[in-house]
Parts: structure tokens; sequence; C-alpha cells
């Protein structure tokens, strides 16, 4: 089994406007297998503002790809779920869907986008967290 992680490591960062009031960012936390082309992990979707969308837990899945295209070495894709909650005055919950894509450097810094239950934002700066070094093998 050790050999079907080997290379493995963990990438952090930010999708979204770091630093623009209100605006959503998409904080990843993901763990990167790229022999097998996986990721997975979670991702923390925050914006201030009061209801159901201003902090949002989504476990997600995903793909990732070697471009070999100029300063864009790879691409991402994330998918995943969460409870969406209706706010008052209706009541209820349902599952509503997370997606994201990223193109981006071997940093793990470029653009991206995602989208969620009514918001969908495109063209956004992907960077990696500043504390954590790729241990890339």
């Amino acid at each position: 089994m050790s050999d079907l992680l080997a290379g493995a490591y963990l990438a952090k960062g930010t999708i979204g406007n770091v630093g623009t009031p209100g605006a959503p960012i998409a904080t990843f936390s993901l763990v990167v297998v790229p022999s097998q082309h996986s990721v997975s992990g979670t991702v923390v979707i925050t914006q201030a503002i009061q209801g159901p969308d201003s902090h949002i837990v989504v476990p997600v899945t995903g793909r990732i790809y070697a471009t070999g295209i100029g300063h864009v070495t790879q691409v991402v894709s994330l998918q995943g779920q969460y409870v969406h909650s209706v706010p008052p005055p209706a009541i209820g919950s349902f599952l509503a869907n997370f997606d994201a894509h990223l193109a981006i450097d071997n940093a793990w810094n470029g653009t991206g986008g995602f989208s969620y239950y009514q918001h969908n934002i495109e063209n956004v700066p992907v960077a990696a967290a500043k504390n954590l070094e790729l241990a890339q093998n």
C-alpha cells in the first residue's frame, strides 16, 4: 500500500479574492497523490455575511493532471456535497453541490473558480498557504 501513496503530499491554500470585503473565500486542505491523479480533503467556504452561506465545510474529492503548458503546470478539479439549511421562514435542509477548478503552477498558485448553492465565482486567484512547504518528490 505504501507504494500506492508514494509521492503523496499536503496542499493548502485559498481560492478567491482574499481581502475583498464580502467576497466568498474557499480555503482548501488536500492530500494529493499525483501517481493516482487523485486529491481528497476539505474545503471551507467563508463569507462575511449573515446566514447559512457564511461558513460551509465541504468534504471533497477530485483529480489532478500535469499540463506541460507554460506556467500552468497542473489542473485540478474538486467535487463535493454539503448540507445546506434553508433560512427561516422556510424549514429544512438538503444536499448542495460544490465544484472547483484550478489552473496552477507546481507551488499551487494560479487561477481558478468554484461554485456552490446559487453562487458561481470565476477567474479568481489561487494562492498556496504561506506557511506550508510542498514536499513533492
